[in-house]
């Protein structure tokens, strides 16, 4: 059975360097009839298990670790028995929102995490957090990239652990080389393909995105 994609928009609080901002997060369920995968558990793991039912839910992929993409991934993964992963390099921010739990399990570039008819491979994409990383399956012809890439451009570079020369290389040598039809599904907001965002990319790099 071919997998399937689920978008779940859930409504929070993003926080950091002593800001706080309200946003929806795009909560992506990936999988069949049986079993599925949560790519950033956001917000409200009750509306996240509604979503999910009575599906096995293998895992819950983080894309990066600000508190809004992974608030509520203890809570699920407690609730369904799912492996939080996450890349190690993203575990300070982690460490902001859940000093007293790990993660369960470290993603790596060029790890494939399976889900029911999906094989999504892991690109680290550093830039808008150290441990940034988006989830290609070709099969799909689909990318989920976080924070990463958004419709119109690349994700803020301006609060810690983010940097925008690192994000531009990311984009540069490791979304934007992916074929053209494929379609982008992003944190927050609408969806995109690459092939609408790459022709931007000096336009984003003279702006300073």
């Amino acid at each position: 059975m071919t997998a399937r994609i689920e978008r779940l928009v859930t409504s929070g609080q993003f926080t950091l360097d002593g800001g706080t901002w309200d946003v929806d997060n795009n909560v992506w369920i990936v999988g069949d009839d049986r079993e599925a995968v949560v790519i950033d558990a956001a917000h409200d793991a009750d509306a996240i298990a509604e979503a999910v039912g009575d599906r096995r839910l293998t895992a819950i992929v983080c894309t990066h670790a600000h508190n809004d993409h992974v608030n509520a991934a203890p809570a699920l993964a407690d609730r369904t028995g799912a492996v939080i992963w996450l890349h190690r390099d993203d575990l300070p921010l982690w460490q902001r929102t859940h000093p007293d739990r790990l993660p369960d399990a470290w993603l790596s570039d060029g790890q494939v995490i399976e889900a029911a008819g999906a094989d999504l491979t892991v690109l680290h994409t550093p830039g808008h957090a150290p441990g940034a990383v988006c989830l290609y399956d070709p099969g799909l012809g689909t990318v989920f990239t976080g924070d990463t890439l958004f419709a119109g451009g690349p994700g803020a570079t301006g609060r810690s652990y983010s940097h925008f020369p690192t994000i531009i290389d990311s984009l540069r040598d490791r979304l934007l080389t992916l074929p053209p039809e494929t379609e982008v599904r992003t944190g927050h907001g609408d969806s995109t393909t690459i092939g609408a965002e790459a022709p931007h990319l000096d336009e984003w790099i003279k702006r300073g995105h």
